[in-house]
């Protein structure tokens, strides 16, 4: 399997990344998967492996990947007030067609993309757990069980975040018949949570932690039961849409990032995820918990959500993270891009976020980079304890011709159509050679297959 034994290797950089800037000359030792020792100025020894220029591997801290399969299938105009809402009853009818086995088939797709476009670890927001007619399969894990065949077969990191989901809107409604598939009681949820952790018992550093869908899908004394649950990270949907707001206004007189902070003890293990719609109050409450925010600047822009105030989050010290979210397009650097651009447009200026003369890629790579490790309950960055994840830029790229350190990471994000990464490894293992997956082969055709089952 890709993901199983860890690897001890030894690699040398013609320059890489490090937590405290570009170095040269960089020799890293790997043991068993984590990097064991890092030095720079220093020549390469007898079998390193020679590398031009190397980065951590990003995190991707929210995914749904079952959603790749119904990328593009929704773009069609002429439809009055289409909007979030409305795709998401697409959404609900594109997910009555999916089997464990195309489910698995469409993740590994999605996961093997991931690594082809830089990302090495993935955050999967997971709540699509039952067959067809809403009722649990035998292994009430089994949607779960596939996610993990599908991390270990690709070989990306795997953070599951298994999703409870028990209500329509804010104050407990009653679900809707395209929600079956998603559904828990507080009891049953607790036992998908032990099939989740067998489900990840043999893969390599894989971490498990949970998420209410939002705060309508859950009610207070449920959202207090499922932080008791884990140790490990918490997600959440929340303030995507205005929606989404003026609902939770109209049921509780407060705004759902207020509501949360009132009801709910959030610190660093949670994640935030949008939380596109927010005042100033807001925004500090968030920074000053530690909590990261989830920004996943390809899907809000696909699906019009807005844009969230990234220059006053950053102000107050807030931390974030990217995600693919509905996977509509997998890139790691379109996601950093997406996210600089966007606030660009929004205050009319350039390189509006990173402080002053200051490396704007190199400032967005590093804070997602951090974000996404503290979300994902990982340590992320090219540092001695961390996975030896990490992965190489393409010295033939045309659109990097020419540079080193700042401005070469700054032609990766912001110039070099198509991507420029060359190879990556995860745990030490190489996975992507010359921009492949080493089984994209096998990968795709089984993807073909289940796209076939689906849409026939």
């Amino acid at each position: 399997m890709a993901s199983a034994a860890p690897q001890n290797v030894c690699f040398h950089a013609a320059q890489a990344l490090l937590p405290q800037g570009w170095a040269r000359d960089v020799r890293i030792e790997c043991a068993q998967g984590r990097i064991a020792a890092i030095t720079a100025d220093t020549p390469r020894q007898d079998g390193d492996r020679n590398l031009w220029t190397v980065l951590p591997g990003l995190g991707n801290l929210h995914s749904h990947a079952f959603q790749r399969a119904m990328a593009g299938l929704t773009e069609v105009g002429g439809t009055t007030g289409d909007s979030f809402w409305s795709w998401r009853e697409l959404m609900y009818r594109f997910l009555d067609r999916l089997d464990p086995d195309s489910f698995q088939a469409i993740a590994e797709q999605a996961y093997m993309e991931m690594l082809e476009a830089g990302f090495t670890r993935v955050g999967e927001f997971h709540y699509l757990h039952h067959a067809q007619d809403g009722r649990h399969y035998a292994n009430p894990a089994e949607m779960a069980v596939r996610l993990a065949a599908a991390a270990d077969r690709t070989g990306v990191g795997l953070t599951l975040l298994p999703v409870f989901y028990a209500h329509a809107d804010f104050g407990g409604v009653a679900p809707v018949p395209g929600q079956r598939r998603f559904l828990h009681d507080i009891d049953g949820f607790a036992r998908l949570l032990e099939g989740c952790a067998q489900a990840l018992a043999d893969l390599p550093d894989a971490v498990l932690g949970l998420a209410p869908h939002s705060l309508r899908a859950t009610t207070e004394t449920e959202l207090q039961a499922l932080a008791g649950m884990t140790r490990g990270p918490i997600h959440i949907h929340i303030a995507e849409q205005v929606r989404e707001v003026e609902a939770c206004l109209a049921w509780s007189g407060q705004r759902p990032v207020q509501w949360l902070y009132a009801h709910a003890a959030v610190d660093e293990r949670w994640c935030l995820v949008h939380a596109t719609h927010v005042t100033p109050e807001e925004v500090r409450l968030m920074a000053g918990s530690g909590a990261v925010v989830g920004l996943c600047p390809i899907t809000e822009a696909n699906l019009g959500d807005g844009l969230f105030p990234m220059r006053e989050h950053i102000a107050a010290g807030g931390r974030f993270g990217v995600g693919s979210d509905s996977n509509v397009l997998i890139d790691a650097a379109e996601e950093l891009r997406l996210l600089e651009y966007g606030q660009r447009l929004t205050l009319r200026g350039r390189n509006v976020l990173s402080p002053a003369n200051l490396s704007t890629g190199r400032w967005l790579y590093q804070q997602a980079l951090e974000g996404a490790g503290q979300a994902l309950g990982v340590r992320a960055g090219l540092a001695v304890g961390a996975p030896a994840d990490l992965l190489e830029l393409d010295p033939d790229h045309v659109s990097l011709h020419g540079r080193s350190g700042d401005s070469l990471l700054d032609s990766a994000l912001f110039a070099a159509r198509n991507g420029a990464v060359r190879a990556v490894w995860r745990n030490g293992r190489e996975l992507v050679r010359e921009g492949r997956h080493l089984n994209r082969d096998a990968i795709q055709t089984r993807y073909r297959a289940a796209l076939d089952r689906i849409l026939a």
